[in-house]
């Protein structure tokens, strides 16, 4: 995902890289200054308990003084902040939104639609490419893969695979997170046991994880209900497949009781991203994008990793050991997460295609 550069030897790179950092600190700022002046963040969407986001407000604030955060709805959903920009256009006051955090595919739909400015922050090249408007218009800000939750009170032996999954130890085990008829969530579990096969592209993954379901089912290790964080408690569904922000704040909750663990499968881990970028009509477009270099910064991405969700940047900063251990020590492994793989949106919609329209006929499970 992270591309590590090799490190520079010779003096006149050195000395070329000390000056760039010089003018980018110089730039950041002018920026700060520029925002000051304005005086104020609208921000759109973001509850404090959804990726550590009250401790990262607070840090941006306390990082730069003199900047009010004006904070509309944080129960809203990302078609509401869409709206937001639309219904305030011509609107430079408290209600119209500087900035958004929205599912990956409200991203080039904003764009095309005219919604949104371009803004590269100084981070911009540690950004993966698949995750990321190659004009700047929106970014990847932070992602959770596919992983599974364990109940090790009741399954002894902990599996490390989706290949794992099919031996008969998970017999009346494994639950999906939603039903993959209509659940994103589960859908994309199920593309990610198809990728794990070797399929070539998101048709061939979306018929192979069908088929991989349709084995589990057989072999009657799949359990079709929903899985939740009470389901493993009970032993109901000691195993649930779901993004790992959601089974990490799972295990926390069980204190204990029952004892968890959350494993990223080695042979397949797909991310579900979602995306920042800057409203077109912004009535503060550099307190906008002084919000983005702080976000992107490590700083910023530290405090969504507290939250539990993986910030975009996580490779490159675990690569350059600037995670403290404490973190590192809540989570799986950072080389569990080396191998993600973005799907484009192209790519989601071809497998759900599938998924969504042949479950019944390949699986016939009904999970509810």
């Amino acid at each position: 995902m992270i591309r590590k550069n090799a490190f520079a030897t010779s003096i006149s790179v050195v000395a070329m890289l000390a000056s760039t950092a010089a003018m980018a600190q110089t730039d950041l700022a002018a920026l700060y200054e520029a925002a000051k002046a304005e005086g104020q963040l609208t921000t759109i969407a973001l509850p404090h308990d959804w990726c550590g986001y009250g401790a990262v407000i607070e840090g941006f604030k306390a990082k730069y003084p003199g900047i009010t955060i004006n904070e509309l709805n944080p129960d809203a959903g990302s078609a509401d902040e869409i709206e937001a920009i639309k219904a305030n256009k011509g609107n430079t006051g408290p209600q119209a939104p500087d900035v958004i955090d929205v599912g990956l595919s409200f991203g080039p739909s904003a764009k095309a639609e005219g919604l949104l400015q371009p803004y590269k922050v100084s981070t911009w090249d540690t950004i993966p490419d698949s995750a990321k408007d190659a004009e700047g218009y929106w970014y990847g800000d932070y992602y959770g893969v596919l992983s599974f939750l364990v109940n090790t009170d009741i399954v002894s032996k902990v599996p490390t695979s989706w290949a794992d999954l099919k031996a008969s130890d998970y017999a009346n085990a494994v639950a999906l997170a939603g039903d993959p008829r209509a659940s994103n969530q589960a859908i994309q579990a199920v593309y990610a046991a198809g990728l794990a096969t070797g399929a070539a592209d998101a048709k061939a993954a979306g018929e192979a994880g069908l088929a991989y379901f349709g084995e589990l089912n057989k072999a009657g290790n799949f359990v079709p209900v929903i899985g939740k964080a009470a389901s493993v408690a009970q032993g109901t569904t000691p195993i649930v497949i779901a993004w790992d922000y959601n089974v990490l704040a799972w295990r926390d909750g069980f204190a204990g009781n029952p004892k968890a663990e959350v494993v990223v499968p080695s042979d397949s881990v797909v991310a579900g991203v979602y995306v920042q970028a800057i409203s077109a009509y912004a009535p503060h477009p550099n307190a906008a994008k002084l919000w983005m270099e702080y976000l992107y910064s490590d700083e910023g991405q530290l405090g969504w990793l507290a939250g539990y969700c993986h910030p975009i940047r996580f490779n490159d900063l675990a690569a350059n050991g600037k995670i403290p251990q404490e973190l590192l020590d809540k989570l799986p492994p950072a080389e569990a997460y080396a191998k993600a793989v973005f799907p484009t949106l192209e790519e989601q919609g071809a497998a759900k295609e599938v998924i969504t329209t042949q479950w019944d006929a390949v699986v016939g499970a009904n999970v509810q």
